[in-house]
């Protein structure tokens, strides 16, 4: 039986892969949305992560479709109490930013598409350095202390306004932090690694991280040559020009072999190996895309395996 994550000392527990729901109402329609959650809960994953925004950027939408589409299915599946819901708040069109009320009012919306009463982990999704942070972790206290949010966590915020929150939260005894949702993946590392990861570590916070597999580069489908049909192949591909990304794919494709397993699932299991890590996210926007990425909370890597993928990505 694959063995759950905790999400912090008092949080839920969580399968080792959270489901990321940015593609739902852009490169999946609705069907093809219910299709893959249901392959990911039968898969035995719980744990999804959406954001108040997704996917503002497509013409004709205007945000918030994802929560709309994972409403549906909750509702139509009747399964909310066993599902983990992640959603953040700052980039939708009508909700932008976060002060006291923008966040209150952008809860509220969440809720409604949601259909839920309640958001399990709600992010900052980028930090407005403009808004005292005692602006923000209040309305995030009142959101939880009214049982709107259950936890609270922050994505995108550099490491002065995360220990500044922290700070103000533990002075105070307001809600804070349970987990950062950083940019980390093995061709992206200083975009975590460093003084924010020190900072998780000290604090008794959990990393979620998302682009885990580099918008589809860590997968091993883009080779020299490659044609590949989808909407993240120009930021992807750009990998594949650069020594770091060479040489990464090269060891991936080696520690896959070496275990039978696909190339995209090796390279989730490095990021979960990682100190801070409780588990990465990864999007499917078909259902055949998932069984590699559901191997990974039974893929192992060996000491030697992970210091030689640490090794070829730095």
């Amino acid at each position: 039986m694959t063995s759950l994550r905790k999400l912090g000392s008092s949080g839920p527990e969580v399968f080792p892969l959270a489901l990321g729901a940015n593609v739902f109402g852009w490169t999946a329609d609705e069907a093809a949305s219910f299709a893959v959650l249901d392959a990911y809960t039968a898969g035995g994953g719980n744990f999804v992560d959406t954001a108040d925004s997704y996917s503002a950027w497509i013409e004709g939408n205007s945000g918030g479709e994802s929560e709309t589409i994972i409403g549906n299915w909750l509702k139509a599946r009747g399964n909310r109490d066993d599902l983990v819901i992640a959603t953040k708040v700052s980039q939708h069109p009508d909700h932008q930013g976060l002060t006291a009320a923008n966040i209150k009012a952008a809860a509220d919306a969440s809720l409604r598409r949601l259909g839920t009463d309640r958001i399990d982990l709600y992010y900052t999704h980028f930090d407005k350095p403009e808004v005292p942070v005692e602006e923000i972790v209040g309305a995030l206290d009142e959101l939880v202390r009214a049982g709107k949010v259950r936890q609270i966590a922050a994505s995108n915020i550099s490491p002065e306004r995360l220990r500044a929150s922290l700070e103000f939260s533990d002075r105070e005894g307001l809600a804070r932090y349970v987990a950062l949702q950083p940019h980390y993946n093995l061709v992206s590392r200083d975009t975590y690694e460093g003084e924010l990861q020190d900072l998780v570590a000290a604090s008794g916070l959990v990393a979620v991280p998302y682009y885990g597999l580099a918008s589809g580069f860590l997968t091993g489908k883009y080779r020299p040559g490659a044609t590949v049909d989808s909407a993240r192949a120009q930021g992807a591909a750009k990998h594949l020009a650069t020594e770091r990304g060479q040489k990464v794919l090269t060891v991936l494709d080696e520690v896959a072999r070496a275990h039978d397993a696909e190339v995209a699932t090796v390279a989730l299991a490095w990021l979960a190996a990682r100190p801070t890590v409780a588990v990465p996210i990864a999007s499917a926007r078909t259902v055949d895309q998932l069984p590699a990425l559901l191997a990974v909370a039974d893929l192992e890597l060996t000491e030697a395996e992970i210091i030689r993928l640490t090794e070829a990505s730095a």
